[in-house]
């Protein structure tokens, strides 16, 4: 993107290739002001972006939809596991606060 005055085809270019690393910003900044005019002004590379963002897009879409629901699948179980922790520690905890049964040897002997 260090070129100056690139043509519109190097300019679709680095711009499908920033908005795969997805850093658009850093592509808008390294324009000159005479390639911002033609990019604005020109239908091709605006058609062509299109169609770059819908390939990026399909390219894509797998992982995004896989990251996604892996990361809740994750999240999920993450929370079953915190529960599960919770309730055996409050279950010993009770269990530890109950009284002791009494014996059958408990129960017959009478206080002197």
């Amino acid at each position: 993107m260090s070129d100056i005055n690139r043509t519109i085809e190097n300019l679709l270019d680095d711009y499908a290739e920033a908005l795969r690393d997805g850093c658009i910003p850093t592509f808008l900044k390294s324009l000159t002001r005479e390639e911002a005019k033609r990019i604005a002004s020109s239908r091709q590379f605006q058609d062509a972006t299109e169609v770059a963002r819908i390939l990026n897009g399909v390219a894509f879409a797998d992982k995004a939809v896989t990251s996604n629901v892996s990361l809740f699948i994750s999240r999920v179980d993450a929370r079953i596991a915190s529960r599960l922790k919770k309730n055996k520690a409050s279950s010993s905890a009770r269990r530890g606060a109950r009284a002791k049964p009494l014996t059958k040897t408990e129960k017959t002997e009478k206080p002197i």
